[in-house]
């Protein structure tokens, strides 16, 4: 029984970080699905193609992680605003590395797009959970 209940006691301890992996998951595939429709299927320059697939991806992070992840309630419309600015402020802080990881390695190293893509979103997530979790929502469940 005590191996179900350290499980149990994990899932607690961690939930904010499973269910960001859960709905990070959504947003990444929102990203990858608008980069390489519009990366492949049409002229589209990639980092145009990858502005569009970041706009829609963390417009859509930005109501899961407020409202199930983070479990935030703004009391007043100033402090939704807040947070809104807040965590489009740190999401353009990794959408700048975001732009470098794809201009070296699809650029300059000539790598898949696709491939390259994948693994910027690996890096960019993870500083995108710390930076929501430490900066953005604050009062986590």
């Amino acid at each position: 029984m005590k191996g179900r209940y350290d499980m149990v006691q994990w899932i607690k301890t961690h939930q904010s970080l499973i269910e960001y992996a859960v709905w990070g998951t959504c947003a990444f595939l929102i990203n990858l699905s608008v980069f390489t429709v519009l990366d492949v299927w049409t002229p589209m320059n990639y980092q145009i193609a990858n502005a569009i697939g970041w706009t829609l991806a963390t417009t859509f992070a930005f109501f899961t992680n407020k409202l199930w992840v983070f479990a935030t309630h703004a009391e007043t419309f100033r402090s939704l605003a807040r947070e809104m600015w807040s965590f489009y402020f740190f999401r353009a802080l990794t959408l700048v590395m975001d732009i470098v990881i794809l201009f070296i390695g699809i650029t300059l190293f000539k790598g898949n797009d696709i491939i390259v893509k994948l693994i910027d979103q690996c890096i960019t997530n993870i500083a995108n959970y710390f930076f929501s979790r430490w900066y953005i929502f604050k009062a986590v469940k």
